[in-house]
């Protein structure tokens, strides 16, 4: 296995964006020579629901995310996490503790674009709450670092 083959087809969807723009946020994990359009680019972000966010504000696209200029809420960072990911049209997802930090409504709305990046890729979802993993084919409980039960989510 190449694994730089590999790398180039994940994308991790982490916790926090990074302090600068929001399309600098979602580019920044592009694959060198990937030719991301601003139509790429707003398509990921009307995927996870965060796009009339964005152009609602004032400088749109390129308002900075360093929490001076916009306060975003919990959700508007997953989902522009979630966006940075889907920009790169991986073939991999990997989701580490996607909702930990939301309260429910927000829970709700970065399911949803959650779900929809999921849709035909394979999808690797690290979560406590089994309310982020509801829609998953099989799931992994691992406890003292070992796999302690592999299920399908309805016989769990």
């Amino acid at each position: 296995m190449n694994v730089n083959n590999l790398r180039e087809n994940i994308a991790l969807v982490s916790q926090e964006p990074y302090d600068m723009t929001i399309k600098e946020n979602i580019l920044l994990d592009c694959r060198p020579g990937q030719n991301i359009t601003q139509n790429d680019l707003e398509k990921a972000c009307r995927e996870t629901n965060i796009h009339n966010f964005i152009v609602g504000l004032p400088n749109g696209y390129d308002s900075f995310v360093d929490g001076k200029e916009i306060q975003l809420t919990g959700g508007q960072k997953q989902r522009i996490a979630i966006a940075r990911a889907l920009v790169r049209n991986p073939k991999i997802l990997l989701l580490d503790e996607a909702t930990s930090a939301l309260d429910s409504e927000s829970e709700n709305v970065v399911q949803k674009a959650l779900y929809a990046a999921a849709h035909g890729r394979t999808t690797l979802a690290i979560a406590h709450r089994l309310s982020t993993i509801q829609h998953a084919d099989i799931i992994f409980v691992i406890k003292d670092g070992k796999v302690y039960v592999k299920a399908r989510i309805k016989n769990y």
